[in-house]
């Protein structure tokens, strides 16, 4: 949020705490989803493809899945995918990664353009994010669920990216509409906090001063789609 995003952990790193996950590319140039321990790049100039080990990512939440009960859910917007993902709940203090795979009604997806010194901080350059809408599109939508005591470390409530099976859409999710899927969620109760140790980050005061753009930023930027 304040612009301090000049440093990050690497792919191979990151596979090494996790195979499923979200988080963002370097210079918040676009979106990343951990698939089954592969790191997907969704950037605003190309398709979405799979990121070498050496590439950096100034922010992310990973976890090794495990294995969870799948449930079929059909014809279901943000809202009820969200009253969904929240009966399964194993508490409201636990984090929870969740998993959809299956046929996407519509999805609204959102990346960013890579920044360049001097980096800007978040709120400004998702004012100039570039969203893509896309209609009856098979793909998988990855990310988590996490207490709302935690919001600043990570954010809070429901926060999602989305790829497509063809390899041809991707980005953080703004809105969807699921058309047919299967739903998989897993709850934790710990988790490892990592932070950057470059002389930018240790020398910049973190506040929860911007915590309120965050839900701006990362929620649903638009009315949901139009029945």
């Amino acid at each position: 949020m304040g612009g301090v995003y000049s440093s990050g952990i690497s792919v191979s790193e990151l596979r090494q705490s996790g195979d499923t996950g979200i988080g963002c590319c370097e210079g918040l140039g676009g979106e990343v989803l951990l698939i089954d321990g592969e790191a997907f790049e969704c950037t605003v100039d190309a398709a979405p493809r799979r990121m070498r080990d050496e590439e950096t990512l100034p922010f992310a939440d990973v976890c090794f899945f495990g294995s969870s009960v799948g449930e079929r859910i059909v014809d279901a917007d943000f809202d009820a995918l969200t009253a969904t993902v929240e009966r399964r709940l194993r508490s409201r203090n636990l984090f929870h990664v969740v998993r959809i795979d299956g046929v996407m009604a519509r999805v609204r997806t959102r990346v960013t353009a890579r920044q360049v010194p001097p980096l800007r901080p978040l709120a400004e350059v998702a004012a100039e994010q570039v969203e893509t809408e896309t209609v009856e599109r098979a793909g998988v939508i990855v990310g988590f669920w996490m207490p709302r005591i935690y919001q600043g470390i990570t954010v809070a409530a429901l926060h999602l990216h989305f790829l497509s099976d063809d390899r041809a859409i991707g980005g953080h999710v703004l809105d969807v509409r699921v058309g047919e899927a299967v739903l998989r969620v897993a709850a934790f109760a710990q988790f490892s906090l990592r932070l950057p140790l470059d002389e930018e980050f240790l020398s910049t005061e973190l506040t929860h001063d911007e915590d309120h753009r965050i839900t701006a930023i990362e929620g649903r930027a638009r009315p949901s789609f139009a029945e």
